[in-house]
C-alpha cells in the first residue's frame, strides 16, 4: 500500500513504528480532508483493507486530526 498511497493526490508522507510486541502505528499526512476521503474510496485500498481484516487485524483504530503546528529537533553531530 505504501507504493500505491505515495501516488495519491494530496498525500504528503507517512511515519510508521512497530514494537517488539507487534503493536504498530502508522501516521499518514494529507493536504486535505478531501484527499483522505478520496484515498478511502480507492478500489485497491478497499481490497487491501478487506484482506487485512480477514487475515491480520483483530483490531485497529483510525483517527483523523489536523496538525496545527509541528517542530523537530536533531542533536548536532
Amino acid at each position: 500500500m505504501a507504493t500505491l498511497v505515495a501516488d495519491q493526490d494530496g498525500f504528503l508522507g507517512m511515519d510508521s513504528a512497530r514494537g517488539e510486541d507487534g503493536v504498530g502505528i502508522t501516521v499518514c499526512y494529507w493536504e486535505s480532508l478531501e484527499a483522505i476521503e478520496a484515498w478511502g474510496r480507492d478500489t485497491q485500498h478497499r481490497v487491501a483493507q478487506r484482506i487485512g481484516l480477514e487475515r491480520w487485524y483483530d483490531h485497529f483504530t483510525m483517527r483523523i486530526a489536523r496538525v496545527e503546528r509541528s517542530s523537530e529537533y536533531n542533536r548536532p553531530e
